[in-house]
């Protein structure tokens, strides 16, 4: 895809981490129903990450975790086929540790979900160690499920958005919302605070870079319209000097709040932007994080 000729893209199938914790079962859970959503199939992976056990354990002790590892995928799958007995699900006990077994198994074009809190998590703020592996270096959308199970669905979908650049990723929260039969809701923040220091410092220069980013997002929503013509698509523009702040109160309206994240600077290394680190920690609904350039890579599924 390019910024002339956007295309819809297709959401991928679904990859999500168990690990026996509650968070997980709620996250297979929420994965099944998305997949149902969207009518593609749903992968649980367990990563035991045997090969590096073995270097320190026993045979005896592997065979043990393996034997978990089944009995858990086992009991997960016979769960979520209890509520979506149709749904293809498939089942994988990963010989890798789990950053790597998720982004594995999704491969190029999976959507790989998790819960807010890993069996080594302490407290239910803090997203674990997992999640935030996955967040940072996953090439495709990583959506981690928050909020509480049972909240009655608002009937949107919220994308976190900031300018022109936004529209590869802002397509797939488009697709999102279209799959949900929802309405998508781009909210942007103005944060006066980002300009002070530059070269923006006059009243008249902030006022007219505020205008801008009106103009930028509505001329986003008029492009996601163009492809998405039967889809409520509302859009502003809010000001405030806390941008997650903003955007963690807006979660509590939604059922789904996606986001971009950053290019990785000079291209080596993690990167999760403060926003998103923010957001996958405290946000009152599950929020989905897309790779720059993912929605433009390839033909799809």
């Amino acid at each position: 895809m390019n910024s002339g000729s956007p295309v819809r893209p297709e959401l991928g199938d679904l990859v999500v981490g168990v690990d026996g914790s509650p968070s997980a079962h709620t996250a297979a859970h929420w994965a099944a129903e998305e997949a149902h959503r969207r009518g593609r199939s749903l992968r649980l992976v367990h990563a035991a990450d045997i090969d590096r056990r073995a270097f320190w354990s026993d045979a005896e002790t592997m065979e043990a975790v393996r034997r978990a590892g089944h009995d858990l995928l086992t009991r997960t799958t016979g769960s979520v086929h209890a509520r979506h007995p149709d749904l293809p699900v498939t089942r994988e006990l990963s010989r890798l540790e789990p950053v790597a077994g998720l982004r594995d198994s999704a491969g190029d074009r999976g959507t790989i979900v998790v819960g807010s809190r890993g069996l080594g998590g302490f407290s239910a703020l803090l997203l674990g160690s997992v999640g935030l592996g996955v967040a940072a270096r996953a090439e495709v959308p990583l959506i981690v499920v928050r909020g509480e199970s049972e909240r009655p669905e608002a009937g949107s979908v919220t994308a976190a958005v900031h300018d022109e650049t936004d529209l590869d990723w802002l397509l797939l929260a488009a697709a999102e919302a279209d799959a949900r039969k929802a309405a998508l809701r781009m909210v942007s923040v103005w944060n006066v605070l980002t300009h002070v220091g530059s070269v923006a410092t006059m009243v008249d220069d902030l006022d007219g870079i505020a205008r801008r980013r009106v103009r930028e997002v509505k001329s986003l929503a008029d492009r996601v319209r163009e492809l998405y013509p039967q889809l409520i698509v509302a859009h502003h523009v809010e000001t405030g000097t806390s941008t997650p702040g903003i955007l963690i109160d807006a979660s509590s309206r939604t059922d789904l709040l996606v986001m971009g994240r950053s290019r990785r600077r000079f291209g080596v290394g993690p990167s999760l932007g403060r926003v998103a680190h923010t957001l996958i920690h405290h946000a009152h609904c599950p929020v989905e994080v897309v790779p720059s350039g993912y929605a433009s890579r390839g033909e799809g599924p």
